[in-house]
């Protein structure tokens, strides 16, 4: 495997600077969260108190969707944690995402991992419990069910030594995802289509936070990928 991604961002698809409220005037939140821009960038945290569990946390959808080969690209600022946050893509079938015949989804974790939909989800700040920020990892996994297909280290400190924007990249090539962080490759899977059931081709994208994280997300931008010479 190659590590070309970079050079061969084609196309834009989709440019969003998430810099105010008409920004995100399409995007759809579910679980009680709150979207805000105090330094011109788009601020997410919960509304709940993190006691309440999973019931705390939140999932904010970007409702375009996206096919075949991408790359996906956003900066990051975290800014309090405890708390965790994840890039999930999901699909379903050829229905929508927010087809009324789907079950309601608030927030909590298992409705996208073992709910109706299909994803693949990247957890790249994960700082909920002692255990995760003893020995930071970034994971991938992918849905239905909870199947943990890719892990690497997570380069990121804690908020008190970061220093943002982090620029996040996510690329998916037929089969073969791969995850960066200001452009260090963190894990790739190449996924066979048959162990945890097909690729998937088609879907939306997603942040999702586990209260009481806060975190800022700004330029989320997506991409063609050029094919490759060797291909």
């Amino acid at each position: 495997m190659d590590d070309r991604d970079d050079a061969e961002l084609g196309e834009l698809l989709y440019a969003n600077p998430l810099g105010c409220a008409e920004d995100i005037a399409d995007f759809v939140m579910e679980g009680d969260g709150m979207a805000s821009f105090p330094l011109g960038r788009l601020r997410l945290e919960s509304r709940r108190d993190p006691k309440d569990g999973q019931a705390a946390n939140i999932v904010y959808w970007c409702r375009e969707h996206f096919q075949g080969d991408i790359a996906i690209r956003w900066k990051f600022w975290p800014i309090r944690q405890p708390g965790l946050c994840i890039l999930s893509a999901a699909g379903r079938g050829g229905e929508d995402l927010f087809d009324p015949a789907l079950r309601p989804r608030s927030g909590e974790y298992d409705q996208y991992h073992s709910g109706d939909l299909n994803a693949y989800h990247i957890s790249y700040f994960r700082r909920s419990y002692a255990e995760e920020r003893r020995f930071q990892t970034c994971n991938l996994r992918k849905s239905h069910g909870f199947h943990l297909v890719a892990q690497g280290a997570d380069p990121l400190p804690s908020i008190a030594d970061c220093d943002p924007p982090y620029r996040m990249q996510v690329t998916k090539r037929s089969s073969l995802i791969r995850f960066y962080i200001d452009e260090l490759l963190i894990f790739q899977f190449l996924d066979d289509g048959v162990t945890y059931g097909p690729v998937l081709e088609r879907g939306l994208l997603g942040f999702r936070q586990m209260a009481p994280m806060i975190a800022e997300y700004s330029e989320l931008e997506v991409y063609r990928l050029q094919r490759s010479d060797m291909e």
